[in-house]
């Protein structure tokens, strides 16, 4: 962004880039949880409007001529919302929906429970954590639980895909597709409205930013410095105690920000790191949705899950040089194998954690032994059926808002009857849990 908006060297916008992250890791240790909730909310917004302004100028320019001039001068399959799986387009790299059937199945079947990603950690984790433990009950938190899938995968993409699909129109022959979006807000936005836009990309930058280093730092200050380095029995009293945590949280804040300085250096385009992300966390997702339903997931389970999926990376990636998403594949088999090993292999949690455990959650699966006390939480089919109407209800809301922008009216009548009647079923199944 630095570098074509301002048209800076790369090293001059690494510094400047440092700079951002020093002043977000200064504002999330004063504030903590709270005040990476509050700036996360607002940063949201602000990039939510700032991108919506560039689709409309963008849209409206006369290169593009609107919804209608930019379905004329670009091809049907731009459009297609479905994949396309024959032979002859994936081949040739034709549709923005050609994908072979493997890497369809793939996405579709394995990845979502599979992988580790922040902010969509299979079973739950630090990222989603963070932003239940910032609601005021359960119930809000299943709320907001929905509220932030459909604002993230709904309604955050569609200016982004109006303003690639202008793009192709407007820079025909460029030679980097990565700087396009950047390119526009440089060359067709008035200077106030281009403020705002880098502003809106800073916020979307500091937001994530703050959002690792507050949960980065909770983990190792409460699950390593307060039980294993100075536990709270050591201090003289309560106050000397937090006032110590406080002072090592943001401390591990600031180491965590230091050695993010090298990735951050290395990493010249955003999709590498996803990508990465996403192939070297395969496998990992399993260990955390079983630990809600199987006794005998422990910690030892998750850090084999970790360092198998790592090594599974590497050796698919390097050594065999698989493609993907057979690489993919082989991680998250790899991965399985060593952390069922793992966790056989090292003794399991004290029966009496496991019980403290199961009667404060009440967690539903593999927990017979622990059913002395409080019966399990909830009915699995009620939640199932929830888990399942909830998704149904996402993509009629990702399809609808599609399709009142492209103004195909009869088809966005049949999702937003499908986002009613799903969404009258969640609230339906809400009250029995």
């Amino acid at each position: 962004i630095l570098e074509v908006f301002f048209e800076l060297e790369y090293i001059d916008a690494f510094g400047i880039t440092l700079l951002v992250m020093l002043f977000v890791a200064v504002y999330s240790s004063l504030s903590g949880l709270k005040g990476v909730a509050i700036t996360d909310a607002v940063q949201f917004t602000i990039a939510m409007v700032g991108c919506i302004i560039l689709a409309i100028v963008l849209l409206n320019t006369d290169k593009v001529g609107g919804i209608s001039g930019l379905k004329e001068k670009l091809p049907a399959w731009r459009f297609e919302f479905f994949p396309d799986f024959s032979a002859d387009s994936v081949s040739k790299g034709l549709g923005s929906a050609a994908i072979s059937i493997g890497a369809f199945l793939t996405f579709s079947l394995v990845q979502w429970w599979a992988s580790w990603y922040p902010g969509a950690e299979p079973g739950g984790g630090g990222y989603v954590a963070q932003r239940l433990m910032s609601t005021k009950d359960e119930k809000a938190a299943q709320n907001a639980s929905l509220f932030f899938n459909i604002a993230h995968y709904c309604l955050r993409p569609w200016p982004w895909i109006i303003i690639g699909l202008c793009i192709i129109v407007l820079y025909p022959d460029m030679d980097d597709p990565a700087k396009g979006f950047i390119m526009s807000m440089r060359d067709y936005l008035s200077p106030g409205i281009k403020g705002l836009l880098l502003v809106a990309f800073f916020g979307a930058y500091m937001s994530t930013i703050s959002t690792q280093l507050n949960w980065g730092s909770s983990f190792l200050t409460n699950d390593l410095y307060k039980r294993f380095i100075q536990p709270k029995e050591s201090f003289k009293s309560e106050e000397d105690a937090q006032r110590n945590y406080v002072f090592i949280g943001r401390l591990f804040t600031l180491v965590i920000l230091l050695i993010s300085m090298v990735p951050t250096f290395l990493t010249k385009r955003i999709d590498d790191a996803a990508q990465f992300l996403i192939q070297s966390g395969g496998g990992i997702g399993l260990v955390l949705i079983l630990r809600w339903f199987w006794w005998r997931i422990s910690a030892w389970s998750e850090i084999f899950a970790i360092l198998g999926s790592l090594v599974g990376f590497i050796l698919g990636n390097y050594i065999l040089k698989l493609e993907f998403p057979a690489s993919f594949l082989f991680t998250v088999g790899f991965t399985t194998l060593v952390w069922l090993v793992g966790t056989f292999a090292t003794q399991p949690v004290s029966k009496e954690i496991l019980l403290e455990f199961y009667n404060r959650v009440r967690p539903i699966g593999f927990w017979s032994a622990y059913k002395t006390g409080q019966k399990s939480s909830g009915k699995f089919l009620l939640m199932f059926a929830n888990w399942i109407i909830s998704i149904i209800f996402a993509y009629a809301i990702l399809f609808l808002i599609g399709k009142i922008i492209l103004q195909e009216w009869s088809q966005a009548g049949w999702f937003g009857l499908a986002a009613t009647i799903s969404f009258l079923i969640y609230i339906w199944l809400s009250k029995k849990e």
